[in-house]
């Protein structure tokens, strides 16, 4: 947890159980970013997937939309035929019509001739019979011709009707197969900018991840360093048991109980491994990181009830530094001096015990004191 937040924050320190912190959360973030790129990939995946279909689906419909533009340009050439051939059928009319206007005018101007008229005015029965035929004629071809244009017109009409009804049929469902295209083509636009945007978001999370592994192999390169020299010095412990007892420290004369207890605590652990999260679960631990150390001296005075964590630590106690004790502290990492010896998890690094003489982090830190100490 601290460790996360402490990886290249420029804040960790240099200890060994600090460094193999960082390493370890390192591992566990690259973990996270291979995942995080494994999933990106399996949703471009699905992503380039949807898209094939998207165009499977536009060609389709883009057929179905041709074929029905060809049907509908049949039809209204059709239409158009039609309405030539209706034109040229009511100009017919129309100059029938005038005919027949023209001839109940003259019957009505000079009178319709009766069969006695005819009779009477014919010389001949030759002319009779011809005079008779030619009335009948005319008559027949008057209705003849009112009757051919009814039937043509109503005709007409019912064709007109129908390629009417065909046209806007077709335009309903031309109309249609152009939304559905509209929408396949939106839904095309739409996966290719979510697949752009996973191949982005992919390619900070591969950033990332290099970035990390060469942070990692710097830790690990440090760690190293730090293991043989450690090596080098033999500070090193048996079964928990502190070998160099040069890493003990006294309380000075005169100083109060409670700093008396959290020194002889912070003996008992000063020359202990370096654990991430030791101390936290309890107390008694085989190892204990920054927080855990500080906690655990603290608690030997009754000063705290429980481990606490480096950020807690900060609204802890009284502002400003003691007389006796006094704590530093941020989000990432805490240490404490006691009676002017530094109890730090960093100088267990440099020195093989976590108390030293002089140096520690002040920047960045919030400083804090336990009551009246």
């Amino acid at each position: 947890m601290v460790a996360v937040v402490l990886l290249g924050s420029g804040l960790t320190s240099s200890s060994a159980g600090d460094l193999q912190s960082q390493i370890a959360a390192g591992k566990s973030a690259a973990t996270s970013l291979k995942s995080q790129i494994a999933a990106d990939s399996a949703q471009i995946r699905q992503t380039t997937h949807g898209l094939a279909d998207a165009n499977q689906r536009l060609s389709k419909l883009q057929q179905q939309l041709s074929a029905r533009e060809a049907q509908l340009r049949d039809v209204q050439n059709r239409l158009l035929a039609a309405r030539n051939r209706l034109v040229d059928l009511e100009n017919q009319l129309e100059r029938a019509t005038r005919a027949l206007a023209a001839n109940l005018v003259a019957d009505y101007e000079h009178g319709q001739p009766n069969l006695v008229s005819v009779i009477l005015d014919a010389h001949g029965f030759t002319q009779l019979v011809e005079q008779v035929n030619f009335m009948h004629r005319i008559a027949e071809q008057n209705a003849r011709t009112v009757s051919w244009t009814r039937a043509t017109r109503a005709a007409v009409a019912r064709e007109t009707r129908l390629l009417a009804t065909l046209e806007h049929r077709d335009q309903t469902l031309t109309a249609q197969v152009l939304t559905q295209r509209n929408n396949v083509a939106a839904l095309q636009s739409a996966l290719l900018r979510q697949q752009i945007t996973e191949l982005r978001a992919r390619g900070r999370d591969a950033t990332k991840l290099h970035a990390l592994n060469a942070r990692l192999v710097s830790l690990e390169a440090k760690a190293a360093a730090q293991a043989a020299r450690a090596a080098a010095t033999r500070n090193v412990n048996v079964g928990g048991v502190a070998v160099d007892t040069g890493g003990m420290v006294q309380a000075p004369a005169g100083a109060p109980a409670a700093v008396a207890q959290v020194i002889a605590a912070g003996n008992a652990i000063a020359t202990l491994p370096y654990v991430y999260g030791g101390g936290h679960a309890s107390f008694h631990a085989d190892g204990y990181d920054c927080s855990g150390s500080v906690s655990y001296a603290l608690a030997a005075a009754g000063l705290v009830s429980s481990p606490m964590v480096s950020g807690a630590f900060e609204s802890w106690g009284d502002p400003g530094p003691g007389r006796w004790i006094t704590i530093y502290a941020n989000a990432g990492h805490v240490w404490m001096e006691v009676a002017g010896w530094r109890f730090d998890t960093v100088a267990l690094a440099e020195g093989g015990t976590r108390w030293s003489r002089g140096g520690g982090e002040f920047g960045g830190f919030v400083v804090r004191h336990p009551p009246g100490l």
